[in-house]
């Protein structure tokens, strides 16, 4: 059985793709905070890692203790992140930093823990980045940064890994609500899918619905959603119209 390892899955998506991936027979180990799996058990199909992916000790000890447990580690979910919405005047850097620690940080740490174990299974990264990764975001300066040097990261990494059998795939939703209603700190920082101003949103199902077809079909690159798929193709064609109409469009918002 075929093992993949999801950051964040105790949240909406990480559990979502979990099943997607348990019924086309995975097994599925989920990384989440200590605290975040509320509702779920270990299970034949299942094992659940309590680990702060922005320490790079406990994601040590985290892949070690995955080596020992299972035979192959064929499948890297890079899902775990935290959204910052507020204007970068007055932004507090701490909470800038954070966004970083946990959205590209985490998944670097976890990317160079697992990069024998992908080697050798001639496995694959899949990276859950977001229509910020590409394009500009109005009051999303910290989270786009963070989510731009996820997908410079992992576009990169591409290259590197395809002689080893490897492969790279970014996925990237618009808008899931996997926490609607959700506050925000003073800081802005909050979980995602939370966002009021989010357009066309996405059950967690259907983005993992949307992102396992993807990966079925060998892309290299999944937009997730049609806000996603629009946005990709407009901003490649005209980035000065998006931009003007991203700036027309989301209304403004207190975290």
């Amino acid at each position: 059985m075929r093992t993949a390892v999801i950051t964040g899955g105790g949240g909406g998506l990480g559990r979502a793709l979990a099943q997607g991936l348990q019924a086309r027979g995975w097994f599925t180990a989920l990384l989440d905070l200590p605290g975040g799996f509320d509702g779920l058990q270990d299970g034949p199909h299942c094992s659940l890692h309590p680990c702060d992916i922005t320490d790079p000790a406990q994601v040590r000890a985290c892949v070690a203790d995955l080596r020992a447990a299972r035979a192959t580690i064929d499948l890297a979910v890079y899902n775990a992140g935290v959204t910052l919405i507020a204007p970068f005047a007055g932004m507090d850097p701490a909470a800038h930093r954070r966004a970083f620690e946990v959205n590209y940080w985490g998944a670097v740490t976890l990317a160079s823990e697992l990069l024998p174990d992908l080697r050798r299974a001639r496995g694959t990264h899949l990276a859950i980045t977001s229509v910020a990764g590409f394009a500009p975001l109005k009051h999303r300066t910290a989270y786009a940064a963070s989510k731009h040097a996820m997908t410079g990261f992992f576009t990169s990494l591409r290259a590197e890994e395809a002689p080893h059998g490897v492969r790279v795939t970014l996925a990237a939703p618009s808008f899931v609500a996997t926490n609607p209603g959700a506050r925000y700190g003073a800081d802005g920082i909050g979980r995602p899918g939370a966002a009021r101003d989010g357009i066309d949103a996405m059950s967690p199902d259907q983005a993992a619905q949307a992102i396992l077809k993807g990966v079925d079909r060998g892309r290299d690159f999944i937009p997730v959603g049609r806000v996603a798929a629009l946005s990709w193709w407009l901003n490649r064609l005209a980035p000065g119209l998006y931009a003007r109409m991203m700036v027309r469009s989301v209304a403004r918002e207190t975290p």
